[in-house]
């Protein structure tokens, strides 16, 4: 029962994607080795934005932030919830091609995250958080650390909430790493370094599917000519 209901989980996610066609993960439902990773993608797509997603019980649970994470407490970020993806995603760089999401993928950070969301002196499950809309974790990745909030409003459904850092150490108003590190954790590349160089396979893989269907309709012909 449970892994149908986590399969099930990403159905919104398939059911966006023609797999023929785009290069992203397939939806399969598993864990990292702590169960508790986090990724930020930055996503070149007709608007902007950067995708924050949380690692919880097999699937990347996620959330669209238009203007990108702040280090300001004072600041508040809109966040709209988005379908589950999976696990595999945390790790996915490149050209969605035309269609839902069609853009380039950047993984602008990631590393592990914390639950530290406290009620009456306990520590509330990461999976009731989500469910009563008030969320609270600690980040330790490259680029965002420290305790972060993310709240469901009530102002457009559901799917509405408010990201913001929390007043702490890592705190820093000054700082604005959305501006200032603007490259890939993983690659060390930006996005239009990530979408010329997918260009350029495409290229290359297009020739070559023409090479060779050009040599197999020589090989045809000359087994023809033989007869």
């Amino acid at each position: 029962m449970i892994a149908k209901k986590k399969t099930k989980q990403l159905e919104p996610y398939k059911k966006k994607r023609d797999f023929t066609k785009t290069p992203e993960p397939k939806p399969k439902v598993k864990k990292s080795k702590t169960g508790h990773i986090f990724v930020v993608q930055k996503h070149n797509a007709s608007h902007l934005h950067y995708d924050f997603r949380l690692e919880i019980n097999g699937v990347l649970v996620s959330w669209a932030i238009p203007k990108g994470p702040s280090l300001d407490p004072s600041v508040k970020r809109l966040a709209i919830q988005t379908e589950d993806h999976p696990f595999d995603y945390a790790h996915f760089e490149g050209v969605i091609p035309e269609g839902y999401g069609a853009g380039t993928v950047m993984v602008w950070d990631t590393g592990t995250y914390e639950n530290i969301k406290m009620h009456n002196g306990k520590l509330v499950p990461i999976e009731e958080s989500l469910k009563n809309g008030q969320i609270e974790v600690f980040l330790n990745g490259k680029k965002l650390k420290g305790g972060f909030v993310l709240i469901r409003t009530n102002f457009g459904g559901k799917q509405t909430w408010l990201f913001k850092k929390i007043d702490d150490e890592y705190a820093d108003a000054r700082r604005n790493p959305v501006k200032t590190q603007d490259k890939s954790v993983l690659t060390n590349r930006t996005t239009a370094q990530i979408a010329k160089e997918d260009s350029k396979k495409e290229s290359l893989m297009s020739k070559l599917v023409h090479k060779f269907s050009h040599e197999i309709e020589n090989i045809k012909e000359k087994g023809l000519h033989k007869r």
